[in-house]
């Protein structure tokens, strides 16, 4: 768990990276496709991350209003990127104007929950992983490419000079 806002900051933007190269990666034409009635969509998928840039700091008490919610998805992945680019731009000018180090420890009610603040920081962090995650399924199984996030895809170790791992 995080000690100091920086470090929360710092990896925030890296993880934001990653979650614009795989939303990027995905073409509108298979965004709502579900093929299976107990999975989601990748839309459904990259607008339940986005939608969380303000739920849980809402909840946390590090936004007063959670402005996504009950929104229907939108149209095209274009728009889900630059709804998540400003609400994630956002979510960090609100934790460094709201949090400061030394309240990272401090208990609050989140869900019902008393958690640390800090813990608010990690599962924003695991949150979006975990649905990423789930996404770079989905994406295989419409054959489309996945991009690397913490090592090169399964499409990128010929970059490399090296065979895919199997």
């Amino acid at each position: 768990m995080y000690r100091k806002i920086k470090d929360f900051i710092e990896d925030w933007k890296s993880e934001e990276s990653f979650t614009l190269k795989i939303f990027s990666s995905i073409p509108d034409r298979v965004k709502s496709k579900k093929d299976n009635e107990n999975i989601r969509s990748l839309d459904r998928l990259a607008w339940h991350i986005t939608q969380t840039l303000t739920e849980m700091p809402f909840r946390a008490g590090i936004v007063e209003h959670d402005t996504l919610e009950n929104l229907p998805i939108p149209e095209t992945f274009e728009e889900i990127i630059h709804a998540y680019k400003k609400h994630s731009g956002d979510l960090i000018k609100q934790i460094q104007k709201k949090w400061t180090d030394a309240g990272l420890m401090e208990k609050i009610d989140v869900y019902g929950q008393s958690w640390e603040r800090r813990k608010v920081l990690s599962v924003l962090v695991l949150h979006q992983t975990h649905h990423r995650a789930q996404m770079t399924i989905l994406m295989r199984l419409e054959k489309l490419p996945v991009p690397g996030i913490y090592g090169p895809s399964k499409e990128e170790w010929g970059t490399y000079g090296m065979p895919a791992m199997e």
